[in-house]
């Protein structure tokens, strides 16, 4: 059980190496304002003067002591060694032996001024000093700087909080016992360390209270009720000592005398004798030796379980950086990096991925957000009719008719507007192209592996690979979509089993009519009855005031009215014989147009060739832009509301063509080709032996990370081979 310290000091060494505070090891920490009697109490339990003294504060970075009990046959072979039986050794001059206790205290003076100058300024960053004497119990303990506020020197002015941010460092881990130093002349409630100690410890299991300074107490005071932990009691008491007064350290008292006045000081004093086998500086070391010995015996388990994770860890890590290589398996290792790599990428797509993230959409997964929530609900609010107005689709059906009036709804007008609404399908087809080779792009940078991370060289060619040949997949991709939207616009395929045609688009305005009853257009000039609803006329009947734009009527075939054999177009079978078609009579410029014969109004002669005329008309300029002129009459209306149906129905079917068309033409040219081509590609580009050397040039970051990693697990190692010394880690075991 007497080794269970030094295993303790072989692990603070051990990590202390590395300069590593990982693992929480149990120690003594010492705390205290101040002129406490913190130095002394170490000193005397040392049993030399080895602590640099004087005004403010002195002690400016942490000192680790660790005691190592020298057995007796040891010292009895160094009696023939003049240097002397005890010697100290500082972990930064290893193999340096200091024998001398004075060298001891200007070496810590140096060091400390090494780290921090000789300014009074403070610095975390430990001493690790250790003392060998036959003289000393084992225990590890930790010296801090004494709390003040007032700073001094140089010091900055919040010299106060990074006193007390240090000491909660070391006290606020669990396995720390906490040491607190206190003058008896002063008040125990208003004690720097009782006060830091209750923040971390209010229960009091793991603090031991020293009151110092017994001595030079008030006559007529006593620290009675303190000792006895009446006024604030601890689990592990109060333990009352007498120091060295500094007129005894001016005069060079040994310690060795010091104790010895202590121990009559105890037995002596008329209140103190009671208690004096729980007082003086060598009940304080057997204490501190159990009780640390009892906490290492309780955190021993624990603690060889969080060495064994760490290590554990500390290889994964290790392993994940990869293994050294020389040149003869260079080859072989890009290639096996350029393998993993484009296994890595194909299962990204495919959903093959050891760590599925429950939180957000990853690789082919955000693929197929962008077919089903952004093209296909950006298509779906497409309208057809979207930039299309009532005088668009008037325009275009004069247009198609040239110079002669329209006797029924032309095919060019139906086909021009077709083609320029499915062109607007075009843009958005195109933009979930760019979509997708961005998500591709996403999936290339997250594959971050470990093997480029440790190749800079070589992740930067790779990715510059990769992204030329989606960019290659990306061209042919564009032009598909292009052809898709080629092939719809080359044949208008008004006989597709959804498309309505002319009678559905017929049967489609009379719903709306029925629905939204309006009232018959017509006032003796423009009149226009609903289709099919008119009364017939008879050949050659004159109607005052029609014109050729009135509506078509629907009648029997070879009746005026009715469809007429050999009209072109699909139109031709719906909506033929309308009033005033040519080859009827009263159709205008046929005989019989106009009573009175030609050119004469009501039959009046025409005046001979040269009469003079009483006035002469000029008909002005015509504008380089003409639009439709005046609002629609009752048959434009019928016409565009035919259009607009007919142009819905088909919209329809190549927008769902569209949606089909587009996700594949993309999985096919641009997703799938990069999945099956991008090894060989990389192969292709990278794997030539006279880049091998540029291209596994290693990462200098990751190459020193590995260096790092290494030396941890090395002192895991160390300190794994260190608990082994001790065979049974039950502490039942321990305590037989």
């Amino acid at each position: 059980m007497e080794q269970l310290i030094p295993i303790i000091n072989k692990l603070q060494d051990v990590f202390s190496a590395v300069g590593s505070e990982s693992i929480d090891l149990p120690q003594i920490v010492v705390v205290g304002s101040q002129s406490s009697g913190k130095s002394s109490v170490l000193e005397n339990i040392v049993g030399r003067e080895f602590l640099p003294r004087g005004a403010g504060i002195v002690t400016r970075r942490p000192l680790i002591l660790q005691l190592i009990n020298l057995p007796p046959d040891f010292a009895q072979k160094q009696q023939g060694n003049v240097q002397g039986e005890e010697w100290g050794e500082f972990l930064h001059k290893k193999n340096e032996k200091f024998y001398d206790f004075q060298k001891i205290r200007q070496e810590i003076e140096q060091e400390t001024d090494r780290m921090t100058g000789s300014n009074k300024g403070l610095s975390p960053n430990p001493i690790r000093l250790r003392i060998y004497s036959p003289h000393v119990l084992n225990l590890t303990l930790v010296d801090l700087p004494g709390m003040t506020r007032i700073p001094v020197g140089d010091q900055p002015a919040d010299i106060e909080s990074q006193i007390r941010a240090m000491i909660m460092t070391y006290i606020t881990q669990p396995n720390a016992i906490i040491l607190s130093v206190s003058a008896a002349n002063t008040d125990l409630a208003n004690s720097d360390g009782i006060k830091l100690a209750r923040e971390v410890d209010p229960e009091g299991n793991r603090t031991i209270g020293v009151i110092t300074k017994l001595d030079i107490m008030d006559k007529g005071t006593d620290a009675l009720e303190i000792l006895t932990g009446q006024l604030l009691p601890l689990k592990l008491g109060y333990v009352g000592v007498v120091n060295r007064s500094q007129l005894d350290i001016q005069s060079r008292k040994k310690i060795s005398d010091s104790l010895k006045s202590e121990v009559e000081f105890f037995s002596n004093h008329p209140l103190y004798r009671s208690i004096a086998s729980q007082c003086g500086t060598p009940y304080l070391v057997k204490l501190l030796n159990r009780v640390l010995m009892d906490h290492i015996r309780a955190c021993l388990p624990e603690l060889k379980a969080r060495i064994s994770k760490l290590l554990a860890d500390a290889q994964r890590e290790m392993d994940s950086y990869g293994i050294s290589y020389d040149n003869s398996s260079k080859g072989s290792l890009l290639l096996q990096i350029i393998t993993k790599f484009s296994q890595d990428y194909r299962n990204a797509i495919d959903g093959h991925i050891a760590d599925l993230s429950v939180n957000e959409l990853y690789g082919g997964a955000r693929i197929n957000f962008v077919f089903t929530e952004v093209f296909f609900k950006a298509l779906k609010s497409i309208s057809p009719h979207d930039g299309l107005t009532l005088n668009d689709i008037r325009t275009a059906i004069k247009n198609a008719t040239g110079p002669r009036a329209a006797l029924f709804v032309p095919d060019v007008s139906f086909e021009l507007l077709v083609r320029r609404q499915v062109a607007r399908l075009e843009d958005p087809a195109l933009q979930c192209v760019e979509l997708v080779y961005d998500e591709l792009q996403r999936i290339l940078a997250t594959l971050e592996s470990t093997e480029l991370q440790r190749f800079q060289t070589l992740r930067e060619r790779v990715v510059e690979v990769v992204s030329r040949m989606l960019q290659n997949c990306k061209i042919p991709t564009r032009k598909m979509i292009n052809n898709l939207i080629a092939i719809e616009h080359s044949y208008i395929n008004t006989n597709h089993s959804d498309f309505i045609g002319g009678a559905g688009a017929f049967e489609m305005y009379k719903r709306s009519l029925e629905q939204n009853p309006q009232p018959a257009f017509g006032d003796g000039v423009n009149s226009f009855s609903q289709p099919g609803l008119g009364a017939p006329h008879q050949p050659g009947a004159p109607r005052p005031g029609v014109q050729s734009g009135s509506q078509p009527q629907l009648g029997a075939p070879g009746q005026p009215g009715g469809p007429q054999p050999g009209q072109p177009g699909f139109f031709g079978r719906y909506f033929a014989g309308q009033p005033g078609q040519p080859g009827q009579p009263g159709a205008p410029g046929q005989p019989g147009a106009r009573p009175g014969g030609f050119g004469a109004p009501g039959g009046a002669p025409a005046a001979g060739f040269g009469a003079p005329r009483a006035t002469e008309y000029s008909l002005g300029s015509i504008s380089d832009n003409i639009r439709v002129p005046g609002p629609a009459n009752a048959k434009e209306q019928f016409e565009t509301e035919i259009i607009r149906n007919l142009l819905t129905s088909y919209f329809d079917i190549v927008r769902k063509n569209i949606c089909d068309s587009v996700p594949k033409a993309i999985m096919y040219f641009m997703v799938n080709t990069s999945k099956d081509n991008i090894q060989s590609e990389l192969l292709k580009c990278l794997y030539k032996e006279e880049l091998f050397d540029d291209l596994l040039e290693e990462n200098p970051v990751i190459a020193s990370k590995r260096k790092a990693c290494q030396q941890m697990l090395d002192v895991l190692k160390r300190a794994n081979d260190v608990l082994t010394e001790v065979r049974d880690f039950n502490p039942h075991a321990l305590t037989n």
